[in-house]
């Protein structure tokens, strides 16, 4: 039995959809790094119950960072991207987090560095807060060794490819770098990233209609280890929307944009290898996007007619989807960041 609701919220669901594809579903994926990155500062040492955990949020980690204070008696502090929506504020008011949320800005860019700025400032008056660093403090990634486990005991020893938005890299980073451990057979590492984010260099590209909250960034994260991945999607608003709204017609699972565009790259790399069994991660649940994803499900895309465009280099990218073979090769230079795992 469960002692607090986040450790009920963290644990995976495992949908097998047909014989090769495979869902990794979360009802909120952060709450798993969150948790176990909490615990290990406390057992550490690094910080007692009590203390206030600082750190700057989209949206979802702000709600798993909540949920892990309340569980270990922490208090939270969080600088709040213009997209934390009226539930998501009022939930973290009533878990008892503090939020400052910054101005509206239609630049990814200044939002996230603003917000960076912010916790800066706030580091200065309070030095005893402790600043979590979800893009850079590797401790994310420890709680994904479990659900690793989970994964090689219920595909045992078939041969596995695993898709995902790369976002601060300590999901599908993690995963990969746990299954690869002691596995007899290759797991391959396939990142899903959207139009406009430096961290595989496609911040020259821009999306007409929004960047994918939550898999990519204009600023350098520390926690992306480049060299686990092999291959890479660069999928558009509109192309992840025909692939959410697919995934819940054909196969009844109701999650966020990112998902739809995992789905979509799964998809193909089943097709492309049909030795393979293909898992795809879905990161948090619909309900954020039914205005402005499932909503608009008429004008969706049959996935049937979507195809990737194979590119070799960053410069041949467009939209609305490019495939490149990465071969777990070094950050590009503006994607570098100190703090690597």
């Amino acid at each position: 039995m469960d002692q607090h609701i986040a450790e009920s919220v963290g644990r995976p669901d495992l949908i097998r959809l047909d014989d090769r594809l495979i869902c990794l579903r979360f009802e909120t994926m952060k709450v798993v790094s969150a948790l176990a990155a909490v615990r290990h500062l406390l057992d550490t040492g690094a910080v007692r119950r009590g203390d206030t955990l600082l750190d700057s949020s989209s949206g979802i980690y702000a709600y798993a960072l909540a949920l892990a204070c309340h569980r270990y008696g922490m208090r939270c502090h969080i600088v709040g991207s213009t997209t934390v929506d009226h539930t998501l504020r009022t939930q973290l008011a009533v878990l008892g987090a503090t939020l400052e949320q910054m101005e509206p800005c239609s630049d990814l860019k200044l939002d996230q560095k603003r917000r960076v700025e912010r916790i800066h400032e706030i580091l200065a008056e309070h030095p005893e807060y402790h600043w979590m660093r979800q893009y850079h403090d590797d401790i994310h990634y420890l709680g994904y060794r479990a659900v690793a486990d989970r994964i090689r005991q219920a595909t045992g020893g078939e041969a596995l490819t695993l898709v995902g938005g790369v976002g601060s890299g300590a999901s599908t980073g993690a995963l990969a770098r746990y299954l690869r451990q002691g596995s007899s057979s290759e797991v391959e590492l396939v990142g899903v990233q959207p139009y406009g984010s430096v961290t595989f260099g496609a911040e020259h590209v821009a999306d007409p209609e929004i960047i994918i909250a939550g898999i990519g960034s204009s600023i350098p994260f520390g926690n992306v280890a480049h060299e686990l991945y092999d291959t890479l999607h660069w999928i558009s608003f509109d192309a992840a929307l025909a692939g959410s709204v697919d995934l819940l017609r054909r196969h009844a699972v109701f999650a966020g944009l990112s998902t739809g565009a995992g789905y979509l790259a799964a998809r193909w790399e089943r097709e492309r290898a049909p030795g393979r069994t293909v898992l795809f991660i879905a990161a948090d649940t619909g309900h954020r996007y039914v205005d402005t994803v499932y909503a608009r499900h008429r004008e969706a895309a049959d996935v049937a007619d979507l195809a990737p465009r194979p590119v070799s280099g960053q410069s041949e990218l467009a939209l609305p989807w490019s495939r490149m073979r990465w071969n777990r090769s070094p950050a590009p230079a503006p994607a570098s960041a100190p703090g690597r795992p």
